[in-house]
């Protein structure tokens, strides 16, 4: 097989707005051409793998660990102080005073309080929502057929970023729940084991799941969000604002790419997932608080208002970085980065007449 049909072939594969077609007619071809080919692989190919094999999505999981549990600690910080604006609105009335009644009280040490439960919790919920997302979405392809998928592709996005965040949200949960503890009643815990323990002791291993119900309300919505509007709106970037096909495109402008399109994407998850966000911190913070007690402390426009500003700056930051994080990632891997490909693999198909057999 000559080398630009094997650079063709991984561009239809992984392209986020080609059909299902593609990708299932391709899919069996670019494993026969990857593991049969006799030619020396490059630098660039030593990384590769089959693409949709169990090597490919541990691959992508790995990516989401990265991408999730680094930029989740980096802001330990603003979640802070988001946090207790939620709880205690009366003490932390803004986010600059938020931040000054921080750092008078607690010192420098407070702006990082629980970074390992945030850092462990964020990894493992990051590895299920990538790693699934990619398995999803190529499943629900496969089931919907060639032409719906094509048709109904934003639907495809919706449902496996959906279906991932239900597997990832019962990974977070527990680890979720002692953040929100720790963060907001300063002297809980010590360490990781400790606010375990007492969590457990003070509500048993039930309450670690207590909030399972509001944070799905948070995190589905938020990744759905996350996914469909990120590879919606990068491959309108490529469409209508780069001049040149993505895989002409270097490295770092694809990376770039990945950041606008993760910061807007964010931006709008912010929005949607708030209110459920308000919830997940005061039944975290307050023992036996059922939904109905949040609702009548907080009220509707509470709900939905307080600490938004702070979790948009906060929300978009960490969507782009986390996308620009995984993409890195899936470069250094030997994959391609995510989103956008559609009208250059179709332009390459037709300048070098790909055809399966």
């Amino acid at each position: 097989m000559d080398k630009s049909r094997q650079s063709v072939i991984p561009m239809f594969l992984y392209s986020s707005s080609a059909s299902s077609k593609n990708l299932i007619e391709f899919e069996h071809l670019i494993a026969k051409s990857w593991n049969c080919s006799s030619s020396s692989p490059s630098m660039s190919d030593l990384g590769a793998v089959e693409v949709f094999s169990p090597a490919y999505y541990a691959k992508c999981s790995i990516g989401g660990i990265f991408s999730c549990g680094l930029t989740h600690m980096a802001v330990t910080p603003l979640d802070i102080v988001k946090c207790n604006m939620q709880i205690n609105p009366a003490k932390y009335k803004n986010i600059s005073s938020g931040f000054g009644t921080l750092l008078k009280e607690h010192g420098i040490k407070g702006f990082f309080t629980g970074w390992v439960p945030t850092l462990l919790g964020y990894s493992v919920q990051g590895a299920c929502k990538f790693g699934f997302y990619e398995f999803f979405k190529k499943a629900y392809a496969d089931i919907a057929g060639p032409e719906n998928a094509g048709k109904y592709k934003t639907l495809i996005y919706l449902a496996g970023s959906a279906s991932a965040e239900l597997i990832a949200g019962i990974a977070l949960c527990p680890f979720e729940a002692v953040k929100v503890r720790v963060q907001t009643n300063p002297g809980f815990a010590t360490g990781l084991s400790d606010s375990f323990l007492k969590f457990v002791n003070a509500e048993g291993a039930v309450g670690l799941y207590k909030g399972l119900g509001p944070l799905w309300g948070r995190q589905i919505p938020y990744t759905m969000m996350k996914f469909a509007c990120f590879e919606t709106i990068v491959e309108m970037l490529y469409k209508h604002i780069i001049p040149i096909p993505k895989d002409e495109c270097s490295k770092s402008l694809q990376l770039g790419v990945s950041f606008a399109g993760g910061y807007v994407a964010g931006v709008l998850c912010a929005i949607v997932s708030h209110p459920a966000d308000n919830l997940v911190s005061f039944l975290n913070n307050s023992q036996g608080a059922t939904v109905s007690n949040a609702v009548q402390k907080l009220g509707l426009l509470g709900l939905f208002t307080r600490g938004l500003p702070l979790r948009i700056l906060m929300i978009g930051t960490l969507t782009g970085a986390q996308w620009g994080i995984y993409d890195a990632f899936k470069i250094v891997a030997g994959l391609p980065t995510t989103g956008g490909g559609a009208l250059s693999s179709e332009r390459n198909r037709r300048k070098t007449d790909v055809k399966v057999e």
